[in-house]
């Protein structure tokens, strides 16, 4: 599959049992945290690597942000998940800002829908404040709040 080529192995190989939209998709989403990434400079650079067998990126470098996993959902076909830690939060803000453009998990998730347009706006903030999560906590710790 020609969208599949220029992909690191691990991931390439973690997105195969999916069929093309839900490949597609995850492929979009990758590009957008490597997107959202390169523009904060105090993120550094991400370490994609596989976490319980899910394409996940971490920010190893500057240790910025909260892991960010993403996968199809295999009991569902026509979605996919932008995983974050449960505990961290996250989930519970983006609901908050999001509360009617996104679909979310429990605390756990971003749902996407394959057949719709990607919502890059919100999803790259919701990523944006994932990548940069340690530096804004530190941050709020460091002005006495």
């Amino acid at each position: 599959m020609k969208m599949l080529q220029n992909l690191p192995n691990q991931f390439r190989e973690a997105i195969s049992p999916y069929g093309p939209q839900v490949q597609q998709r995850l492929i979009e989403i990758r590009q957008l945290v490597f997107d959202t990434a390169a523009s904060h400079p105090g993120v550094g650079q991400i370490e994609e690597t596989l976490k319980w067998n899910q394409p996940s990126f971490l920010t190893t470098e500057t240790g910025s942000g909260s892991t960010i996993r993403i996968d199809g959902l295999r009991n569902d076909p026509t979605r996919v998940g932008v995983f974050f830690h449960c505990q961290s939060g996250l989930v519970a803000q983006f609901r908050e800002l999001y509360r009617d453009g996104l679909s979310f998990e429990k605390e756990r998730a971003i749902l996407l829908a394959v057949n719709l347009p990607l919502p890059k706006t919100e999803l790259a903030h919701c990523i944006s404040l994932a990548l940069t999560h340690h530096l804004r906590k530190k941050t709020h710790l460091e002005n006495g709040n």
